[in-house]
């Protein structure tokens, strides 16, 4: 009888909880409808389309969300006052946000509203049942951060620019840099903030996020190399789509440079460089598979002489 009534009492608490993600859902569908309609399209500005791994993030986020509604509906119900204040204060901040007429404050308040919930309905363990699905989230809800990184990349523009024009000229070509510009066959090509790479960067990242999380990998180590290889196959990778860029735009080979720049081209550039990734994290667990079979060798003890 106990169990039965407290599964029932369980049964009527999901319910509100069901009914104010329903009604989040509704308020931010036409907010999310946006954001994947620019991302597919490229539509949206050029700083939330930074944020374009959201069409891969934000539906595994609902995914693992919703793997983890039994969890979810057997945690109790948070009774400590702090936490509660704390979640009502974030629901305060995020209807605020949400009420504002910022495009940034919009995007931040679904994050924002989210966590509240988590932590006025279950408090922290309910927080830490969704951290990672609402860092995935807050990862992908797009900002004003590139725009805000830009002015910090002219040194990666300047090498990017360096040594595209230095394997050019390894080419024959006659090729003159001057800081971020190329100038081929009397043609300028920029290496602008936004070519320097910094969005597959971005993407990089969140992706490289997503596959430890697939993978289980705990290994600080492994992580620390993992996300340093990122680092090296993002800009070799962007080196050299600038240096076929520059090609073909001083070779007045046009619709190649559109088809790489602005077409389908770009997402086979991007899907090669992803798939880099994942061949280095297959790597990098190969290679720590193979030192942990290897075992110490342990010497054999020396008996001591007898009288000694």
């Amino acid at each position: 009888m106990l169990t039965d009534m407290t599964a029932t009492s369980r049964k009527v608490s999901f319910s509100p909880t069901i009914a104010i993600f329903s009604l989040l859902l509704i308020l931010y569908m036409p907010l999310l409808v946006h954001w994947f309609n620019g991302w597919l399209n490229k539509s949206i500005s050029i700083e939330h389309e930074y944020f374009s791994h959201g069409l891969l993030g934000l539906p595994f986020a609902a995914y693992l969300c919703w793997n983890r509604r039994d969890r979810w509906r057997y945690l109790p119900e948070t009774t400590r006052p702090l936490q509660q204040i704390f979640g009502l204060s974030l629901l305060i901040l995020g209807v605020f946000c949400y009420l504002s007429n910022l495009t940034d404050l919009i995007n931040l308040s679904l994050p924002i509203m989210l966590t509240g919930l988590c932590l006025g309905f279950k408090g922290s363990p309910g927080l830490r049942l969704q951290a990672f699905p609402l860092a995935l989230l807050l990862l992908a809800t797009p900002n004003e951060v590139p725009y805000l990184l830009a002015p910090y990349t002219l040194p990666l523009q300047s090498f990017i620019a360096g040594v595209a024009g230095f394997a050019l000229t390894q080419l024959g070509m006659d090729v003159r840099v001057d800081q971020i510009y190329l100038f081929v066959n009397d043609r300028i090509v920029e290496v602008a903030p936004y070519c320097a790479g910094l969005k597959m960067l971005f993407t990089s990242f969140y992706v490289g996020l997503l596959l430890l999380y697939w993978t289980g990998q705990t290994s600080r180590k492994t992580i620390a190399l993992f996300y340093a290889g990122i680092v090296i196959i993002s800009v070799a990778a962007n080196i050299v789509r600038n240096t076929f860029l520059t090609f073909f735009h001083g070779t007045g080979q046009d619709s190649a440079f559109q088809w790489l720049h602005d077409g389908w081209g770009g997402d086979v550039y991007s899907t090669a460089l992803l798939g880099l990734i994942v061949v280095w994290l297959r790597t990098l667990e190969s290679w720590v598979s193979d030192a942990g079979d290897i075992e110490p060798e342990i010497e054999p003890e020396i008996e001591p002489e007898p009288g000694t």
